[in-house]
């Protein structure tokens, strides 16, 4: 059972990667030298709502070596707690490579996460105890793909959640380098149901669910097929939708200068998510987009600022607070 007051507000659990990456117009094939980076869609959550003042735990694995103190290092810069880590002797970080491209050629990535220590995670190494003593677990569609293990993992983390009375936000966040979508949607579903802060893309709606519908019909059918709290569609340059089961809001994106994509749409489930835990959804989805758009003028997965910028870039930026 959960205290009263739990330790943390948000914990997550999942891979985190080194990101490796060329500029704009350097070819991968041909690369003298990389930036690095470490990235993950579950971690990039945490270390943003800790940097807004969220109390966040990360209980993924990393290797006990330099590359995985590296992405230790930058999650606790961003203030997340890491006791639950597993850390390992033998395994691998994942990396994954990115070549950024300007038109025509579209921005490419190259995975290299087969065996990672993240992908050999079972229920059994994981510190349960930290990952529940939370207000909300926040899980995505990428770990249930790693393995069987990740999977199994997922399955025990929701279900132990469920019977502690732990609040979960769940990401879809399809990748189609990881599996086929019909395989995605038979391992997501039983996992989505009657979760409480539901995220998925207009886009996998359409892939995984066959909800072809607009997306204000799409959301209010994912919703009642997921039996979702809350649910949040994001649709593209369109913005965010949420339906929380009575009303349907809608929330314009800010315009951007897209500098580096990845990390948008984690960047934008964060600021939901302060929104949800401060029981203001008007306000979270303003911030979704507001940190998407920062998160799409910044370098790197992780977004840096504080939540006196991101109150100040909301009274400049228009955006209507009440």
């Amino acid at each position: 059972m959960t205290h009263a007051m739990p330790r943390f507000e948000m914990t997550t659990i999942g891979e985190t990667m080194l990101r490796l990456s060329v500029p704009s117009g350097v070819r991968l094939e041909t690369a003298a030298q990389f930036d690095v980076r470490p990235g993950g869609a579950e971690s990039n959550v945490a270390a943003l709502l800790a940097r807004l003042g969220r109390r966040t735990a990360w209980c993924g694995a990393l290797p006990d070596s330099a590359l995985g103190r590296l992405a230790a290092n930058a999650l606790r810069m961003a203030g997340v707690n890491l006791d639950g880590v597993v850390w390992c002797d033998q395994a691998r970080m994942g990396l994954y490579f990115i070549e950024f491209a300007a038109p025509p050629r579209p921005t490419q990535v190259l995975y290299d996460r087969t065996a990672s220590c993240a992908a050999q995670m079972t229920p059994a190494r994981v510190d349960w105890d930290c990952l529940l003593d939370t207000r909300l677990l926040h899980l995505t569609g990428i770990t249930p793909a790693l393995s069987p293990g990740c999977h199994a993992l997922v399955t025990e983390a929701r279900d132990r959640a469920r019977a502690a009375g732990v609040a979960i936000s769940f990401d879809v966040n399809y990748r189609a380098k990881l599996w086929r979508a019909v395989q995605a949607a038979a391992v997501l579903e039983p996992l989505l149901k009657e979760v409480d802060v539901l995220f998925c893309s207009q886009a996998d709606a359409q892939r995984l669910f066959g909800l072809h519908a607009a997306p204000e019909a799409a959301i209010v059918e994912l919703a009642e097929r997921m039996g979702a709290g809350l649910t949040v569609m994001t649709i593209g340059a369109n913005g965010v939708l949420a339906w929380d089961g009575a009303t349907l809001h809608r929330q314009p994106a800010l315009p951007a200068v897209v500098l580096d994509r990845p990390g948008a749409g984690d960047a934008l489930a964060a600021g939901v998510l302060q929104g949800w835990l401060a029981g203001d959804l008007a306000r979270g989805l303003r911030y979704g987009v507001t940190l998407a758009a920062l998160a799409l003028s910044q370098q790197g997965d992780i977004v840096v600022t504080t939540l006196d910028e991101l109150e100040s870039l909301l009274d400049n930026s228009g955006i209507i607070l009440r």
